[in-house]
């Protein structure tokens, strides 16, 4: 069995690499040549953390396994980040373990790509404004992503706490873009792309501050009862998504479903539009949506990707199990 530390897959996987993986298994996806199996998600009732699994596999890039981990919110005071999680690869051909590879850069690495994919495929051509809800620690990988896909001229964004909002402008300066912290109407005037990426459950962006012809990448919402929109500003646009049945139970559109307001019908896989069977965003004027949930298949993209890489760099540890 391989072994990719956390390290190393930081080290051989770039976001353009964790890109083109996410982007092709949303392929994969929508043509059904890929799956996710069922998620688990449970509070242990320990260290007040969050765990489980999310799996699947990928029948066109033969790979199958699973991502283990959760969420622990104390481990920021022992120097730790707060999201830990591993990746475990099997052969699908026999069920023998193939590697394990530290998530944690991973996870950060393709939650950014799927935002930046749906900016490439949903975005007005001409988006100019990045606003960016959230200054966590995902925020700044969101941020660059981002950036790779339109030429933005400047940044707006907006953090409950913003006391944050001087990391996240560290970033936009290491790339050349101009930073203002804004509240949360100026940001939807303004902005032509949105990212909101928060921990929220309640609504941080309501249907009237946001203009016509913006993309919202919403990427926080993957637990049943977190909410970034307000439901009347998701029944307002076009709504795309990695799954659309993990969208209506954990993700942001589980309460415009609730509400009645759209149903899952409505809400289209992002592989369609990557493969040209959805045509994406109509007009100009047209609001579209990414409801980013967070699917195992991602993970284990990306996964992949870095045992190939690690491999032809020499840094992979070969054990006997």
């Amino acid at each position: 069995m391989l072994i990719v530390s956390e390290e190393t897959a930081a080290q051989v996987v770039t976001g353009e690499d964790a890109f083109t993986a996410v982007e092709n298994v949303f392929a994969a996806m929508a043509k059904e040549d890929a799956y996710n199996f069922p998620v688990i998600r449970e509070a242990i009732g320990y260290a007040d953390a969050l765990y489980g699994f999310k799996s699947g596999f990928d029948r066109a890039g033969g790979v199958l396994g699973l991502k283990s981990g959760g969420y622990w919110p104390g481990n920021m005071e022992k120097g730790l980040t707060n999201h830990q999680s591993t990746v475990f690869l099997f052969d699908p051909d026999t069920g023998r373990p193939h590697a394990m590879v530290g998530g944690n850069y991973l996870t950060a690495a393709r939650t950014a790509a799927s935002s930046a994919v749906s900016i490439k495929h949903l975005a007005r051509p001409d988006a100019k404004v990045l606003g960016m809800i959230g200054a966590g620690h995902q925020a700044g990988f969101q941020l660059r992503a981002a950036a790779t896909q339109r030429a933005f001229d400047r940044v707006v964004a907006w953090n409950y706490h913003p006391d944050m909002l001087p990391n996240l402008e560290k970033v936009a300066k290491d790339i050349g873009l101009p930073f203002e912290a804004v509240d949360r109407e100026a940001l939807g005037a303004a902005a032509d792309v949105i990212i909101s990426i928060t921990s929220s459950f309640e609504p941080q962006l309501m249907r009237d501050w946001v203009k016509a012809g913006t993309h919202i990448a919403c990427m926080g919402t993957d637990t049943k009862g977190k909410q970034e929109l307000d439901p009347a500003l998701v029944a307002a646009a076009t709504v795309f998504t990695d799954e659309p049945a993990q969208s209506v139970s954990i993700g942001e559109t589980q309460h415009a479903v609730a509400a009645g307001l759209i149903a899952e019908t409505d809400i289209t896989p992002i592989g369609a539009v990557i493969n040209g069977t959805h045509p994406g965003r109509s007009s100009d004027d047209e609001i579209t949506i990414f409801d980013g949930t967070g699917v195992g298949l991602q993970d284990l993209a990306v996964a992949a990707a870095a045992v190939d890489a690690a491999v032809a760099a020499g840094l992979a540890i070969d054990v006997e199990i």
